[in-house]
């Protein structure tokens, strides 16, 4: 039988307890590779996921750390390196959203989102990527937004925080090369069972749905294993981006 795209590779995803970051873990696992499971706060979340992953006949570590803290991203990267050895995938998914109206947007609201979604893209990336060199390859894929390319007034924090991501991804994919590729992935809205549905949403969008966690981590699953794409931003939304 052909081996899976990702047989036996090391994948580290942050905030992988719940929602997108789960369903991504669950895909990279079926496509073939261990997982380090990253939480910050959902202990039994992430230890739920780790069980799930070994249902699949995959390795899988819960490990903890706040990403907006430098020595405590350190010690991720090296806790996966002593764990399993090497690191081939880092998927920044890790963060926030929550509106605030522009004129009522605190410093503390502010800080937290830049912290959640962009401050850990940036110091995840920097201490993987002497892994990933010294190996002489690697994928870098961070989770940005539909909100990093269309402006929504009642999220400008998160907005610029994933216009952020979308520029911090297109630096690296030049600064990394040739032996690390850094892509995006930009959901539009995505829902979860038990939900209820964004009539808004599937009303404007040419496919007439909102998205599932399976489409992202599809999306993700191939940047994992694409080898000419570097530098992009996928945009998953049910063609909202058009419209």
């Amino acid at each position: 039988m052909p081996s899976k795209p990702l047989e036996g590779q090391i994948a580290l995803v942050t905030g992988a307890g719940k929602r997108i970051g789960r369903s991504i873990a669950l895909r990279l696992a079926v496509d073939g590779a261990h997982i380090a499971v990253h939480y910050h706060s959902s202990a039994a979340d992430a230890e739920k996921v780790v069980s799930e992953i070994g249902a699949l006949g995959r390795r899988a570590v819960a490990i903890q750390a706040d990403l907006s803290e430098r020595r405590e991203v350190a010690g991720m990267i090296a806790g996966v390196e002593k764990e399993f050895g090497r690191l081939d995938i880092l998927v920044n998914n890790a963060g926030v959203f929550f509106p605030a109206k522009f004129e009522e947007l605190t410093d503390e609201q502010w800080e937290r989102v830049m912290n959640a979604n962009l401050r850990s893209q940036f110091l995840c990336s920097q201490a993987a990527a002497p892994v990933m060199r010294g190996q002489g390859r690697g994928r870098i894929i961070n989770l940005s937004s539909l909100g990093g390319l269309l402006p929504w007034p009642g999220f400008t924090h998160y907005c610029v925080s994933k216009a952020g991501s979308i520029m911090l991804t297109r630096c690296l994919a030049r600064a990394l090369a040739p032996e690390i590729l850094v892509n995006s992935v930009a959901p539009g809205t995505i829902q979860f069972p038990g939900e209820p549905p964004d009539e808004e949403y599937i009303r404007r969008v040419p496919l007439h749905r909102t998205g599932t966690g399976g489409d992202i981590a599809a999306a993700v699953a191939y940047l994992a294993s694409a080898d000419f794409v570097t530098g992009q931003i996928i945009a998953v939304d049910g063609g909202r981006s058009l419209v």
